[in-house]
């Protein structure tokens, strides 16, 4: 990994030069933020999960004609995935009042919404990722019309997709986070979902107990992250029953391996 060159490293992931024109890799961190990266911590073997999770949903989205970045699982903590202009639009998809939504407009956690909501907020830390609505996106040229007409179709289908796939486990989509990016074929841009999806970017909540199954354990200090990033992985499919023992660091691979 020394010898690739680093493009970005953002909050919970690094990108570096892909092997060919046009491709990234991208590096799952364990690193956990929240509030901005204001709270800043570890969750032991979180990239590989959220690796293995993101894997397995867009290769889901992939297979329904939701053109995405993803092109394949390397290892694992890094991904294969297309290199794009990310658009700097945060797009937020809520099904369920909860985080920042209960607070702004005082609806108790956890009320189902009457229709989905899509939120925007400007990609940008320094600012706090403050939200923005169509006429920011349009003024500034963050994006043309026509692209947040796709982005906000995509944003759906995404939606109900992952709704019905979370049901199925048992799992409430309560909202999630998306991000879009433009790759070109000579002047033409076209939009495509990037970046992941995962318990960082989602709010899981177990349907018959409301237990939190996503990066909320962290930013609330609930403790049991591991556990609850392991579970959602194994409702998936993606570890086998009894898979608690499951080998997640990478360093304790390694050693395991006699490395």
């Amino acid at each position: 990994m020394a010898r690739r060159r680093q493009i970005y490293e953002g909050k919970a992931k690094i990108l570096y030069e892909g092997p060919e024109p046009g491709t990234l890799i991208q590096y799952f961190k364990d690193d956990a933020t929240a509030f901005n990266a204001q709270k800043k911590g570890t969750i032991n073997g979180k990239g590989v999960l959220n690796n293995r999770i993101s894997e397995h949903i867009y290769t889901l989205l992939g297979m329904i004609g939701v053109p995405t970045h993803f092109i394949r699982r390397l290892n694992m903590r890094e991904q294969l995935i297309r290199q794009v202009e990310i658009v700097p639009v945060e797009v937020m998809v809520r099904n369920v009042a909860a985080g920042s939504l209960s607070k702004r407009l005082g609806i108790e956690e956890g009320t189902q919404l009457p229709r989905t909501i899509i939120e925007y907020a400007y990609k940008s830390d320094e600012l706090g990722d403050p939200m923005i609505t169509d006429e920011h996106i349009a003024a500034f040229g963050w994006a043309s019309q026509e692209e947040m007409h796709d982005i906000a179709d995509l944003a759906i289908r995404v939606n109900d997709f992952l709704c019905g796939l979370f049901a199925g486990i048992g799992i409430r989509l309560v909202d999630f986070k998306l991000e879009f990016g433009r790759i070109w074929d000579n002047d033409y841009g076209r939009i495509i979902l990037a970046d992941e999806i995962s318990p960082d970017c989602c709010r899981l909540w177990d349907m018959k107990t409301n237990e939190k199954l996503d990066k909320d354990r962290f930013r609330r200090d609930l403790g049991g992250e591991v556990e609850a990033y392991q579970e959602v992985a194994r409702r998936l499919g993606l570890l086998p029953d009894g898979g608690e023992n499951a080998v997640l660091d990478m360093e304790t691979h390694r050693l395991n391996r006699g490395k």
